[in-house]
């Protein structure tokens, strides 16, 4: 690791922990270590090291994705929801300092949303495919369904430890829970392991057309 990851790495296991203003450059000087002199070499400034150090966790965060041509709905969103909570509880520290300092410096927050936004774009963009393949009902409101699950993600990664009694189900359960709910919102019918198969007359059914 050169240098400047080293800075940015330690960068945010301070800012996690003390904020921005708790997190002089002497301290993260010291966790990184390396001298303050150095550390004004590499970014210039404190405010610069913050940029980077957003900019970083934005660019460190690969999004999945999901088919282009869906075939096992349960299967799918299972896998491709627990990797988003994986990412989001790893972040879980950083993204609470962010929210709590969002009148102040309301762009770190919205880095830290970055991300779950464009999740959210790649889930809304799959559930209309699944829509447009007649494997979920025409009329299901795709956009709210997706606020709903992305919000609930959020809140399961972010408050789990500390509401563990708005979270029933365990952690490793979480993403089939979720999907379950998904599915059904949406009329669709999935089993574990094969592709689904529902045949229009079965959507315009559940539609109640």
């Amino acid at each position: 690791m050169d240098i400047r990851d080293r800075i940015l790495d330690a960068a945010k296991r301070v800012y996690a922990q003390h904020g921005f203003r708790g997190a002089t450059t002497r301290l993260i000087a010291i966790e990184a270590g390396v001298n303050e002199v150095t550390l004004f070499r590499t970014f210039g400034s404190k405010a610069a090291l913050f940029e980077a150090l957003m900019q970083s966790h934005v660019a460190q965060s690969p999004i999945p994705t999901l088919p282009d041509t869906p075939r096992d709905p349960a299967r799918e969103l299972s896998d491709w929801i627990a990797a988003v909570l994986d990412h989001m509880r790893d972040s879980r520290a950083l993204i609470r300092t962010s929210f709590g300092e969002i009148e102040e410096r309301p762009q770190a927050a919205i880095s830290m949303c970055e991300r779950p936004n464009c999740a959210g774009k790649i889930l809304t963009d799959y559930l209309f495919r699944l829509q447009a393949g007649g494997l979920a009902m025409a009329d299901g409101d795709v956009p709210t369904v997706v606020a709903m699950l992305m919000s609930s993600m959020f809140g399961d990664a972010i408050l789990r430890d500390v509401m563990a009694h708005a979270f029933p189900q365990p952690e490793s359960e979480a993403a089939s829970k979720y999907v379950n709910v998904v599915l059904r919102a949406l009329g669709v019918q999935a089993t574990w392991g094969r592709p689904v198969d529902i045949r229009p007359t079965d959507v315009r059914s559940a539609a109640g057309d």
